[in-house]
């Protein structure tokens, strides 16, 4: 089968390209499509698989990252989005993407309601835009579908509204317990570590959320930017490995799609 994926751009979006051709690398047909021509049902979210929410500086960051957006895809998008959770389909959000569905309430969606928000991205804590490689340590026993399979990432991050924080303690201990926290921020031997390890300054060095179905995964870091080894400035030295880290996210999203449909 053809797995569809629908690639989201227009109004400031800018790394819809790479997701593109990151799900293009996984054996998916990833369209670019403008959100304008989805709210007027030009092109129907139903006919994919795969919603990609990319990163980027959707709305210029105004109000805060990922706000306007969200409100845009809540208020014109809601029973397609809707439908497309209760279709057992796929979302990811990626960086700005990642603001998008937290300010939507798609992440962490406690209790199957995805409307209300209970935590926020916001400014980092060294008070500037960071873009550095970070490592990622995954959990587990986490449902997520994207990181099936997966151990450790290494990649980019681009932000400067990366810094995770729950509502209140109460939340942050129910998303721990249901196993939503997908990955950590770790120092080179995988330990929990401070600044610059945590470019941001997240509780507990979160950096990726899942849904309690595991379907819709969010995260800060960009895989779409490491699907080959030349992707990152010391691929010449060893253990590089060709596909890059972050293509297996792109791949276990297609095969379950694959496997389920």
């Amino acid at each position: 089968m053809n797995v569809k994926a629908l690639v989201l751009t227009g109004h400031g979006i800018n790394c819809d390209m790479e997701t593109a051709f990151a799900f293009q690398r996984a054996k998916a047909v990833a369209e670019r499509i403008h959100l304008n021509d989805v709210i007027d049902r030009k092109v129907r979210l139903e006919d994919y698989h795969i919603l990609a929410i990319p990163g980027g500086f959707s709305f210029g960051d105004d109000i805060a990252s990922g706000k306007i957006l969200a409100n845009k895809l809540k208020f014109n998008l809601k029973e397609q989005i809707e439908q497309f959770i209760e279709d057992q389909k796929l979302i990811i959000g990626i960086c700005n993407g990642f603001q998008v569905m937290v300010k939507f309430g798609l992440l962490p969606a406690l209790d199957n309601n995805y409307y209300t928000q209970s935590v926020t991205l916001t400014f980092n804590d060294s008070g500037r835009f960071e873009n550095r490689w970070v490592n990622l340590k995954i959990n587990k026993k986490s449902k997520c579908i994207f990181t099936r399979g997966i151990d450790n990432l290494y990649l980019v991050v681009r932000h400067g509204e990366g810094k995770f924080i729950p509502r209140d303690d109460g939340i942050l201990e129910r998303i721990k317990k249901n196993n939503q926290v997908v990955a950590h921020y770790t120092d080179d031997k995988g330990q929990i570590a401070g600044y610059p390890w945590n470019p941001n300054g997240s509780r507990e060095n979160i950096a990726a959320l899942c849904d309690p179905t595991g379907r819709i995964f969010g995260l800060m870091p960009h895989p779409e930017a490491h699907i080959h080894k030349t992707n990152h400035p010391k691929w010449t030295r060893p253990n590089f490995v060709d596909n890059g880290n972050g293509l297996p996210i792109f791949q276990n999203a297609v095969e379950w799609i694959t496997d389920h449909f």
